[in-house]
């Protein structure tokens, strides 16, 4: 009589929903007006764009000095316009950093790609509906 292994797989799909604080968006626009309110958060989509890409890319090279320095700009810059999730993560994958946990950091640059995209995604929508 033979063993049948039967094996199971449980694929996990993370979804991060993005944290945006729409009173910081608001103020920034009550601040700078309508069209420099749009240019400062355009360019800094641009930017956190950019940054969650070379974050990656600096934790690939293992390069951790620059790949705090990036992570924390980048934080900063979320911070600004409203992405307070992001910017709480940044600053957990600094901890990482600091702490030397390459496990907890892997999994934490992760989670903070997953949620920089859909804040970006979701601040995108939001633009396009106040248009």
């Amino acid at each position: 009589m033979g063993m049948r292994v039967v094996e199971q797989v449980a694929v996990l799909s993370p979804c991060e929903k993005a944290g945006l604080d729409p009173e910081r968006l608001e103020q920034l626009f009550a601040r700078l007006g309508p069209q420099e309110g749009e240019n400062v958060v355009c360019r800094a989509m641009e930017e956190l764009a950019c940054r969650l890409g070379h974050a990656d890319r600096l934790f690939t090279q293992g390069d951790w000095p620059e790949m705090r320095k990036c992570t924390r700009a980048l934080g900063r810059i979320a911070e600004q316009i409203g992405m307070s999730g992001l910017s709480r993560i940044s600053r957990d994958v600094v901890q990482c950093i600091d702490d030397g946990d390459g496990v907890a950091l892997s999994a934490t640059l992760a989670r903070m790609v997953r949620m920089g995209e859909s804040s970006l995604y979701a601040l995108w929508d939001l633009q396009d509906l106040s248009v």
